[in-house]
């Protein structure tokens, strides 16, 4: 605990952590809140559609978003998204026929603001760079935060007695989190990266594609659990289970990102995300034989544990392999491809709960997950960036401004 003591004595720690706090609490609520006010149609199927097209029309935008930031800046693309977004979300909450439900669901995600894109660059003028995998870390636990609070939140505003409260909340801490974000000092002062005189177009980059492929399989298998979970409480006649599942998930994402946060630097990027993504394989494995109550709480306590430090080596890698002057864009990219299976995962997964079995749909998830773990164990030679230790020369560079001082 010492060193997340000392990373707080930077002053922009705080600034970054607490600003935008409500706004990833709103995406933490969103997609519950979505699901339960669509699923008062009494279709489950048409609810995980209306996720899906959410998540689709966010993802569709995200690497655009992302490279706009790193071309002009992030301090525009939040002042005009996150009013937008709000609008939406309380439009979605006044309607109640199904295809106005749909579509709205869908322009929602396309004027979804860059909170985290936009959060995870500052960390570089936040802090020295050999305090990054903390500051990840850190990062990461706020997130896993948001996802514990979120959930919570909107399961127990949409099963009371004023279920449309569930998207009004989501909306006022949207606008609170991504308004207090877009006026903070260090957000309005951050300044691109260079962009290189001979770029090269993203998708031509080895090590972009492989992390594309990878995320292929990671997006659509969350997908399918993100849906399947509320689907099997809600098909057993236990809804509010699905609070019980994702806090437990959440809280201990939480402490794996910590724990991934402690990590020596003597392990690499790479060998620290290889090495976890197979443990997370191996304890995805008795989730398809869970049941909404204790067994899916502890299975799903495992999941987001051992997710948790996946989040900070992955953090590492991209911010390895990544191109000059792509801070945002490449990370922007990678979410439009992955968030995009997602949705179709979400879709599919309520079409595989209603109409199959809710547990073949978590058993998705493991082996999408298992395929992720050999793709980045195959291609591992297009990521050899992020598996190199710093140098000497390296280490003293970093460490040559290691007194906590605002950058």
């Amino acid at each position: 605990m010492k060193r997340y003591l000392e990373l707080f004595r930077f002053p922009n720690v705080w600034v970054l952590v607490l600003s935008a706090f409500p706004a990833r609490v709103s995406y933490g609520m969103v997609g519950l809140a979505i699901f339960f006010k669509v699923s008062s149609t009494q279709s489950i199927a048409v609810a995980g559609l209306a996720i899906g097209l959410n998540a689709a029309a966010g993802s569709f935008t995200a690497g655009i978003r992302g490279s706009v930031m790193d071309r002009y800046g992030m301090k525009w693309p939040l002042r005009i998204l996150v009013p937008g977004y709000a609008a939406m979300m309380i439009a979605l909450n006044l309607s109640h026929d199904r295809v106005t439900m749909l579509l709205l669901a869908f322009v929602m995600g396309l004027t979804a603001p860059p909170i985290n894109l936009s959060v995870r660059p500052l960390w570089r003028n936040a802090v020295t760079d050999d305090w990054l995998r903390t500051a990840y870390a850190v990062d990461t636990a706020v997130m896993s935060t948001a996802g514990v609070v979120g959930p919570v939140i909107a399961t127990t505003l949409a099963l009371s007695s004023h279920p449309g409260s569930a998207l009004i909340a989501s909306a006022i801490l949207m606008l609170t989190g991504g308004g207090s974000l877009a006026i903070t000092k260090i957000a309005r002062g951050w300044k691109p990266e260079k962009q290189p005189e001979n770029k090269i177009p993203m998708w031509r980059l080895k090590p972009l594609q492989l992390l594309v492929i990878e995320g292929c399989f990671i997006g659509f298998g969350w997908g399918v659990f993100d849906v399947a979970v509320p689907a099997f409480a809600k098909i057993e006649h236990l809804p509010h289970r699905t609070a019980w599942i994702f806090t437990a998930m959440g809280v201990a994402n939480i402490i794996g990102g910590l724990l991934g946060g402690l990590v020596s630097k003597k392990t690499t990027p790479l060998g620290a995300l290889r090495k976890t993504y197979l443990l997370w394989f191996v304890v995805s494995l008795p989730i398809a034989f869970t049941y909404p109550g204790w067994s899916m709480v502890i299975g799903g306590a495992f999941l987001g544990l051992v997710g948790g430090a996946i989040q900070v080596f992955y953090w590492e890698v991209m911010e390895a392999v990544r191109p000059q002057g792509s801070p945002s864009g490449m990370m922007g990219w990678l979410w439009s491809i992955e968030g995009t299976l997602m949705s179709i995962g979400s879709a599919s997964g309520g079409w595989i709960s209603e109409r199959y079995s809710p547990s073949l749909a978590l058993g998705i998830t493991t082996i999408c997950i298992g395929c992720g773990y050999t793709i980045l164990t195959l291609g591992r030679g297009r990521l050899s960036a992020a598996n190199k230790l710093p140098t000497d020369e390296e280490d003293l560079a970093a460490m040559k401004d290691n007194s906590p001082t605002t950058q």
